[in-house]
């Protein structure tokens, strides 16, 4: 399977989108309009290892919800994030059975290498 998870209105992600070019077969997923499901999370945390590592502590309600100083665990981060899409770090690539998640630039280059290969 070869799928992105992304937010449309989100500057980065359609940045890295139009840098990788990716191909066709690519399935892409704006999370805004079509909301992950509980079995999609549970592909990404199988392949992530945690919902942790698919969580977003950068997000803006991360901030105004003071989960910083909270001792969440993994329920907490599963139901996070598929009650609001921002607690998704983006963009979530799925290329065959690897996960890349966020939009660092080591990321963005590991996803280019996969493509490339």
């Amino acid at each position: 399977m070869k799928k992105v998870y992304y937010l449309k209105t989100c500057s980065t992600c359609t940045r890295i989108l139009k840098e990788l070019n990716l191909p066709a077969e690519f399935i892409l997923q704006d999370i805004k309009k079509e909301e992950i499901t509980v079995q999609q999370l549970e592909q990404m945390k199988a392949l992530a290892g945690s919902y942790e590592a698919l969580f977003s502590k950068r997000s803006k309600l991360y901030k105004e919800m003071d989960l910083k100083n909270q001792n969440l665990t993994e329920k907490d981060y599963k139901h996070y994030i598929l009650d609001h899409y921002t607690f998704l770090s983006r963009p979530v690539f799925i290329i065959d059975n690897a996960i890349f998640i966020g939009n660092s630039k080591a990321n963005v280059e590991a996803v280019k290498k996969v493509l490339n290969a």
